[in-house]
């Protein structure tokens, strides 16, 4: 199995060391515009090799998307970081061009690949690539719900002192500060919810906590946080190569389903080998329901603005 990261910043990067450390794939590209990066980065990770244990084999490249052929999955980073006091709404302008191009030449060289869109707005970059690629909408994925719920469950873990392990937790809708949707409601821990053990004000600042949750790290750390967003990333790629059928909330493409349509946004959804195989329905109450809708609707605002580009 072959897979190619685009992008070889910090979420690139943290993702394709997770991805080789994991031994996810025979072969690991690593692309950035940027020269010299990519290959520096690939050679730095293949040096620690024989410390930690693995074979995969990691090359780095400058733009040559030639070298990226025959992937069987690609996951998108690049674009601008967010900056701190910056939205992901603010990106699309440069990002749209970037993320749209990436998709076009990774096609060239690997018309099979199902593609992983991390990149912000993530939301609206994986609706552009899923429009301007016209691929099957079960091999683009966007990766926001993903990390959203990773971030969940260690919010309650926090008020719990617990494992996040032995939590499960859903964040659907958008992936922003304002559109993300954490379902405490539905949240377990080891099967028995975790409203029998938290106040309400508990519930309410964990959902605010997670809501915010990139813009905290972005405000301390002074840019896009990378540890985790890359950790999500290599986490789909391993259910899609094994074939695991694991639950994650990926943002994909609607058609009905949660009562929207023409839109990509998160919802629980089986991964495995075909990409994303099968949405899960949550049964959503009447107040979920509607924060869903709205988050669709501030999603849409965004993906207008690909029409003026």
């Amino acid at each position: 199995m072959k897979v190619t990261v685009v992008g070889a910043g910090a979420v690139g990067a943290t993702c394709a060391d997770n991805i080789a450390r994991k031994e996810l794939c025979q072969e690991l590209v690593l692309l950035d515009i940027k020269e010299g990066v990519a290959e520096g980065k690939a050679q730095d990770m293949m040096q620690t090799a024989t410390l930690l244990g693995f074979d995969t084999k990691i090359t780095g490249s400058t733009n040559d998307y030639a070298k990226t052929a025959g992937s069987d999955v690609v996951v998108i980073t690049s674009g601008l970081p967010r900056k701190p006091g910056m939205t992901r709404e603010e990106l699309i302008g440069v990002n749209a061009g970037i993320v749209k191009g990436v998709c076009e030449n990774i096609l060239k060289h690997s018309p099979n690949a199902i593609i992983i869109v991390i990149s912000n707005p993530m939301d609206t970059m994986t609706y552009l690539a899923l429009q301007s690629t016209g691929l099957p909408k079960n091999r683009i994925i966007g990766m926001g719900g993903t990390l959203d719920s990773s971030r969940f469950k260690y919010q309650m873990s926090q008020h719990l002192g617990c494992s996040p392990s032995d939590l499960n937790a859903v964040v659907v809708g958008g992936h922003g500060d304002t559109t993300m949707i954490p379902l405490i409601r539905l949240a377990t821990w080891n099967s028995t919810p975790v409203t029998n053990f938290l106040s309400a004000e508990q519930q309410e600042k964990i959902v605010k906590d997670t809501m915010v949750g990139g813009a905290t790290l972005t405000a301390l750390i002074g840019t896009s946080a990378w540890y985790a967003p890359g950790a999500a990333g290599a986490a789909l790629v391993e259910s899609i190569l094994r074939d695991e059928k694991k639950l994650f909330t990926c943002c994909v493409a609607l058609d009905g389903e949660y009562g929207q349509k023409d839109i990509c946004l998160g919802v629980p959804v089986t991964i495995g080998k075909n990409g994303w195989e099968k949405i899960i329905d949550f049964k959503l109450n009447e107040s979920e329901q509607a924060a869903f809708n709205k988050s669709a609707d501030a999603v849409r605002s965004m993906n207008d603005v690909l029409k003026t580009l």
